[in-house]
């Protein structure tokens, strides 16, 4: 076969040089035609489009053309043509053909449908279909527009550690690390698991977040985000609910709480703006495909700003709506952790655009929230969005020693956990806040998926972890 540079074919689609010489190379996703022409859809993951190939039967030979199947994975020679067929302006006509991969009728993605729930168990396959095409074009974009964002605004990128003696929110849902003999396993004299001879000779867990690192290098650097995979071993089998997800942190020095809130809003509308203008094709097809109001919704984060609201008028719009018939599963009354049915009330029925709800009651929030005049509530705040509910969490942190020793010994988090953390409110202390995003929900988000599995590639779920 004739060697010619290859052109991937998201630049083929665009070239205008008629009658030049290409090749491409792709995964062949249909073939039809009749006795005298072929015509082969190659998609190389480049685009959502595929680049038809034309094959005069009488010049490729027919041995050849029968290894040619959905699946198969093809070099292809041919001229750049213009198309007479709808959907595209070019194509390729075939001179040489080179069978690289075949695929035979065992090929789980035959032409037919799948549901998603069966290429979840052919998670090392469906990259290859148009859906997930585009959502792990879409995931790559919005990790692209993520770094963009901070580093145009003078963030530090700061790695913090996935191993941790800490547990950040308290919860004590965390997948324990450990190089022990689990059949074989230790003891102290008083019966207890004796850590000694373990790796880091302490008991050690996977990450849930970044944030109390991320706080001690804001208060060095400025401003820091944090974007990495967390681990939450919570027995929650939802589509909203991964064991492994990523996560993005910022934190900021001298940041209050509407800073915090400003900094959120532009962050994610940065990000669907960024989805719009670097993803229209896949999101036209999602749009096409899954969810027919997707893009206007995402057009409609940019329109409006943000409402803010706090908990206690929620709670009350919330408590008016039940008085005049809104039915809601779970109660609704001042002190409740709001569900996610609760959250999108407010946004996609009572304002109908985001809504940031702030100074929540301190009991339902984590130990290091700035505590308000009232005693009651704290500088929390909750982005919440259409169809997701709760997409970002965050709030000004204590920057009080006293005031956070205190709340720490009143929820009895152990002491030798946090001395580290306690340090940077001793020496040179500074109001500062900061927010998490969880990476998956701003996928559900912004590609309209309804399950949280089809927007990582391979998810971590209960009794799940596969590939």
């Amino acid at each position: 076969m004739k060697q010619i540079k290859r052109t991937i074919i998201a630049e083929a689609l665009k070239r205008t040089d008629i009658g030049a010489e290409v090749n491409i190379k792709g995964w062949v996703r249909t073939k039809r035609g009749n006795k005298n022409v072929n015509f082969i859809a190659l998609n190389d993951g480049s685009t959502i489009k595929n680049m038809q190939v034309v094959v005069d039967l009488a010049k490729i030979d027919e041995q050849l053309l029968k290894a040619v199947t959905t699946g198969a994975c093809l070099s292809v020679n041919g001229i750049l043509a213009e198309s007479l067929g709808q959907g595209q302006t070019t194509e390729i006509q075939a001179t040489e053909i080179d069978v690289l991969g075949k695929a035979d009728e065992t090929y789980p993605l035959q032409k037919k449908g799948h549901s998603l729930e069966k290429l979840r168990e052919i998670a090392h396959l469906r990259p290859r279909t148009n859906t997930f095409g585009a959502v792990f074009r879409i995931r790559h974009n919005m990790a692209i527009a993520i770094h963009t964002f901070f580093h145009q605004k003078g963030f530090y990128y700061f790695h913090t550690p996935l191993i941790t003696g800490s547990d950040c929110e308290g919860a004590g849902q965390m997948f324990q690390v450990t190089t022990m003999d689990l059949n074989n396993l230790k003891r102290t004299e008083d019966g207890k698991l004796d850590f000694s001879e373990d790796f880091f000779g302490k008991p050690t867990s996977l990450t849930v977040s970044g944030q109390l690192e991320g706080e001690l290098a804001a208060t060095s650097l400025g401003a820091i985000y944090t974007f990495g995979p967390t681990f939450r071993a919570e027995n929650s089998n939802t589509p909203r609910h991964l064991a492994e997800f990523w996560m993005i942190e910022p934190e900021v020095a001298f940041n209050d709480i509407t800073d915090n809130m400003d900094l959120a809003e532009e962050f994610i509308k940065f990000c669907v703006k960024w989805a719009l203008d670097n993803c229209a094709d896949d999101l036209q097809f999602l749009n096409d495909m899954f969810d027919k109001e997707l893009i206007a919704r995402l057009q409609g984060v940019l329109k409006d700003s943000f409402v803010r609201l706090a908990y206690t008028e929620g709670v009350k719009i919330l408590e008016e709506a039940v008085k005049n018939g809104h039915k809601f599963e779970f109660p609704v009354y001042w002190g409740v952790d709001l569900a996610s049915e609760h959250e999108r009330y407010l946004v996609e029925e009572h304002f109908k655009r985001p809504v940031i709800l702030t100074d929540y009651p301190k009991e339902i929030k984590a130990f290091y929230m700035k505590q308000n005049e009232d005693g009651k509530t704290v500088r929390a705040m909750d982005v919440l969005f259409p169809k997701i509910g709760e997409i970002i969490g965050g709030s000004e942190r204590e920057a009080d020693y006293d005031k956070l020793l205190a709340r720490i010994q009143e929820l009895n988090i152990p002491m030798k956990d946090m001395w580290w953390y306690l340090d940077t409110r001793k020496y040179g202390s500074c109001p500062h806040s900061g927010f998490g995003l969880g990476f998956e929900r701003l996928m559900l988000f912004v590609t309209g998926m309804q399950n949280i599995r089809d927007v990582i590639p391979f998810p971590r779920t209960p009794k799940n972890a596969e590939f």
